[in-house]
Formats: C-alpha cells, structure tokens, sequence
C-alpha cells in the first residue's frame, strides 16, 4: 500500500497538451519559428516553455520577456476555458487514490500554478486535491528534477518511497525516479515507448486500470 500518489496534471489528468502545444505553435511561428505541431511537441512535451528560453530566443531572434508569457498565458488559457477536456476514468482513477491513501494525494505538475488549479477545477477534482497542487515553475528546478515531487511528499508528511507517481512523459517520469518515488506511466496510445530505458515499474494504457489495481493494493 502507497503512502501517497501524486499524480502529473497535464496528459494525465486532463488533456490539455494538444490545446496548449497547439497555441504555442502558433505565438512561436507568429515570432518566426515555424514549427509543425509534432516538432513543438517533441520538443516541449512534459517541459515548462522557459526551459526551453536559449532555444527559443536563438530561434526567433527575440528576448523571451514576461510580456510574452503573460500573452500566451492568456491566449492559452482562453483556448482551454472553450476545449478542455477530462481524461476518461481519471476522476475515477482520483477517487480510487483518495480512497488508498486516506486523502494523502497532491498534483506535482510542471505547468504554472494558475493553469493547474483552474484544470484541476474544470474536472471537478478540486474536492479532493485541495491545496495539495505543486508546480515546478515555483520550486529552483522543474521536471526532470525530483523538486516538485519531493516538495508534494514533504507536504503530505510521506516517505518519497512510498509514494506512487502517475506520469505519462518521459520527463515526468525522470522526475519521479529521481525523487526516489515508484513511477507507473500512462500510455494511451502506443507500448509505452516513451518510458524505454526507465525502470518504470509499470506501463498502463486507461485510467480505469489504476482505478482497478489501486484498491488491490492493500
């Protein structure tokens, strides 16, 4: 039995990366970086878009300024107001954790605070995460360094080896093992080759099968 599961918020939650990449694409070919769709996700999936600033700057010839941000922000967030959408089962999948640990659950995402919260809200989850929601972009480092998980853990008073995590990027799942936590991935799509060479201790590929497996846990 886990002491808590902390679980990832974007592609894990809800699915919203489609949305927020799809944005990005578009403020960075506006900028001059013409991106496809795969290229932006191969190369901002499971990452905050700062970390990537070097890259960024190099590519449009421009400073990445605050302003900027706040106007994708915006522009983001109005797209996933209209567009968001739950993961199927995950509800479920949040209840069953709530139910394991006692309430001991938190989100340890990479996004910004206000994004997560407000997804988190739109999924009717808020119940049971609470104030339990961590975000990288308020921690030194974010994925994949263990900080938000470990930071989560350290809230809900748990032995980072005995915490679950939920992810579904490789980043993500970098963090997690490094945070020394037991890493399950979410694959719905495809065998789990995003987790090669990661000692993930478990691929799944629906929401229900974690809602299923948690409870036989104990």
């Amino acid at each position: 039995m886990f002491e808590a599961v902390l679980f990832d918020c974007d592609g894990v939650l809800v699915d919203s990366e489609p949305i927020t990449n799809g944005v990005l694409r578009e403020v960075l070919n506006e900028a001059g970086w013409a991106l496809s769709q795969a290229e932006c996700m191969q190369i901002f999936i499971g990452k905050a878009v700062r970390d990537e600033r070097a890259r960024i700057e190099a590519e449009t010839g421009r400073p990445l300024t605050e302003q900027w941000m706040l106007a994708f922000y915006a522009r983001r967030d109005e797209r996933l107001r209209a567009e968001l959408q739950t993961v199927q089962g995950a509800l479920d999948a949040v209840i069953a954790a709530h139910a394991h640990t006692a309430g001991r659950i938190a989100c340890a995402s990479g996004a910004d605070r206000p994004k997560v919260v407000m997804q988190i809200g739109m999924a009717g989850m808020a119940p049971y995460f609470g104030d339990r929601i961590f975000s990288g972009h308020d921690l030194p480092r974010s994925k994949p360094h263990p900080d938000v998980y470990l930071a989560a853990a350290t809230h809900l008073g748990a032995d980072p080896a005995r915490c679950l995590v939920i992810e579904d990027t490789a980043t993500g799942a970098q963090a997690g093992l490094a945070a020394g936590a037991t890493v399950w991935g979410y694959c719905p799509q495809g065998h789990g080759r995003a987790f090669d060479g990661l000692p993930v201790a478990r691929v799944f590929r629906h929401m229900d099968e974690l809602a299923q497996a948690l409870p036989a846990l104990r």
